[in-house]
């Protein structure tokens, strides 16, 4: 796999007709990420569990956008997207949750379990069942958003992103799940090949859902830059890599 420091400062355009699908897209940094794509010409499926909320944010979008019922969580709702949406060619696995919990001695496993169940089992379930789509493609993409906090290098060295609970052990059970998906998507890199790109995206503290109450985090379209960059890599771009939101190559 190719093993640069950086991604290419320009993005390929996307052809005519391409489609992507973005989980947990009717807020956040998914939103920004369909807003994104919309505005370079892709047709956008906006993913979201309640489906009201998915078609009122695919009108706000605009052309081009359409709601379809997903929760990842479940194998039957993802079936049936994969009957609704049809032809794909980029897919951004953005659905993820944060169910609390503190170190290993204050998080509990149902914690533990909610975490993984939406974390990494639903995006290696909707990844699955989508492949057969991605492979018809000529330029499948898939872009798995990640955590900077599940790098066990920045994890176990000093790293002034992190606050002080943070790097003390805290976040058990969100933190351990991106780490999960940082291995998923190295294995799964190796195990499509060049064809495909398959990236993981760290896109830093943001203002969304996961850290409702908490006046952290800058703007999600920052991020979802980073994750566009992503979607529309050059055939020779790189593959099996995690990234910051500013293109730079990040650590396992």
């Amino acid at each position: 796999m190719n093993q640069i420091d950086s991604l290419p400062a320009e993005i390929r355009p996307p052809e005519a007709n391409t489609v992507a699908l973005v989980t947990g897209a009717n807020s956040g940094i998914g939103f920004a990420i369909a807003r994104q794509l919309l505005e370079r010409g892709v047709s956008v499926w906006i993913g979201a569990r309640d489906l009201g909320k998915g078609e009122r944010s695919a009108t706000e979008l605009g052309p081009g956008a359409h709601a379809v019922q997903l929760d990842v969580t479940d194998e039957a709702s993802v079936a049936a997207a994969v009957g609704q949406v049809g032809e794909l060619d980029i897919l951004v696995n953005n659905a993820g949750v944060n169910p609390g919990g503190d170190d290993i001695a204050g998080t509990s496993l149902d914690q533990l379990r909610a975490a993984y169940e939406t974390n990494v089992f639903g995006l290696i379930s909707v990844t699955q069942a989508f492949l057969p789509a991605l492979t018809r493609s000529a330029h499948p993409r898939i872009v798995n958003i990640s955590s900077g906090t599940g790098s066990l290098t920045w994890s176990s060295g000093p790293n002034p992103q992190f606050d002080r609970r943070v790097a003390k052990g805290g976040g058990l059970a969100y933190r351990s799940s991106k780490t999960a998906v940082n291995a998923v998507t190295v294995l799964t890199a190796e195990s499509l090949g060049d064809a495909f790109k398959v990236n993981a995206l760290a896109p830093g503290l943001r203002r969304t859902n996961l850290v409702a109450g908490m006046s952290v985090g800058g703007d999600p379209v920052e991020a979802a830059t980073g994750a566009v960059r992503l979607a529309l890599l050059p055939d020779d771009g790189p593959t099996g890599a995690l990234w910051s939101w500013d293109g730079t190559r990040a650590p396992w």
